[in-house]
């Protein structure tokens, strides 16, 4: 079995990569420098914006992964989102924020950073939202780029590998921020991601890393117990020195005021699991499945939230094991994490 390069670090533990401006290159090189696995967050950016990021991660480790969105369309109903339009535009107007009611929809940009990324490789691949098609599995592999898909069922798992990829990133249900199912229209079991990657790796023969719901030390421990080589970290870095996080999101993770997550797809048309506020509240039991059209519906209102400090109107992604989020450099927080299950 061929040796996968997240297995390669000083130590079990990858950054998660957070979009949006979450992950940063400060975190991306903390985690690296604590002898972690970091990845550059490709999603929500183009090839052009895209690039100097990954310029920037190569002056640190030659060791580092890209991960990418895949577009997994869904048809919207019209209604349903008219309906949700409806019902956000007088919330909008009382904080002063404008929405343009037609859907959007877009790609992410997809095809033009794949084809950055086969003229300028980079050690591994991570694709979420759904499975890359076999050609772009083997496009990558055709320059040496290894390619790993993130998975939320054992079905998923058996396409993967179907496609050719080298491995699995198993995301249990308890992760924060948005799931990686390939169909965001299904509902979502909770259940331990433990048990899902046991599951899947009686499934198929590829090397696994896993996260959702970690929050110390034990739960890394419990993943590995579970076959897992590497264990992905991504709330727990939320608080962290290097991490793009707002200081209204911040202070949501230790607030009393947030005490509980939800997967919900009320900020962008598609499952993610954040606090419960406000927004959550009230739009939660009306969402639509319609990423990214909901995302670019919210994208305005949920800025001016962040403008404003307001944590009952911002996506607070968090993971379950939000409250084992704390402050200080990255790169201190994952060695500590890792250090009792250093390699060699």
């Amino acid at each position: 079995m061929t040796t996968i390069a997240f297995e390669t670090t000083d130590l079990p533990i990858i950054g998660a990569p957070m979009a949006g401006g979450t992950t940063t290159p400060e975190l991306t090189a903390a985690v690296a420098r604590a002898g972690g696995f970091p990845f550059v967050a490709g999603g929500y950016l183009t090839a052009d914006a895209l690039a100097p990021l990954i310029e920037r991660m190569r002056e640190t480790t030659e060791n580092f992964g890209v991960n990418l969105f895949v577009p997994a369309p869904v048809p919207i109903d019209r209604g349903a989102f008219d309906a949700f339009v409806s019902a956000l535009e007088p919330v909008a107007a009382d904080h002063g924020v404008a929405i343009d009611p037609e859907p959007v929809e877009d790609d992410d940009h997809y095809d033009e950073k794949v084809d950055h990324l086969v003229d300028d490789p980079v050690p591994l691949v991570s694709m979420t939202f759904n499975i890359p098609a076999a050609e772009v599995v083997d496009r990558l592999h055709s320059v040496g780029t290894q390619v790993v898909a993130t998975v939320t069922t054992t079905a998923e798992a058996r396409t993967a590998a179907d496609r050719g990829v080298d491995a699995l990133i198993v995301q249990g249900p308890r992760a924060g921020g948005h799931s990686g199912t390939a169909d965001p229209t299904r509902d979502i079991d909770d259940r331990a991601t433990s048990d899902l990657v046991r599951d899947v790796l009686a499934e198929v023969s590829l090397p696994v890393a896993a996260g959702g719901g970690v929050d110390s030390a034990d739960a890394v421990d419990e993943l590995l117990q579970a076959g897992a080589s590497a264990v992905v970290v991504g709330t727990l870095l939320l608080r962290s020195d290097e991490a793009g996080t707002s200081e209204a999101h911040r202070a949501a993770l230790q607030s009393e005021k947030f005490d509980e997550t939800r997967l919900t797809r009320a900020f962008t048309g598609r499952p993610a699991r954040a606090l419960v506020n406000d927004f959550v509240r009230k739009f939660d039991p009306i969402a639509v499945d319609a990423y990214p059209a909901v995302h670019h519906l919210t994208k305005s209102f949920r800025a001016q939230a962040k403008k404003d400090d307001d944590p009952q109107g911002l996506h607070l992604w968090a993971g379950t094991g939000f409250r084992g989020a704390r402050t200080g450099s990255a790169e201190t927080i994952v060695k500590e994490l890792g250090a009792p299950f250093a390699r060699g």
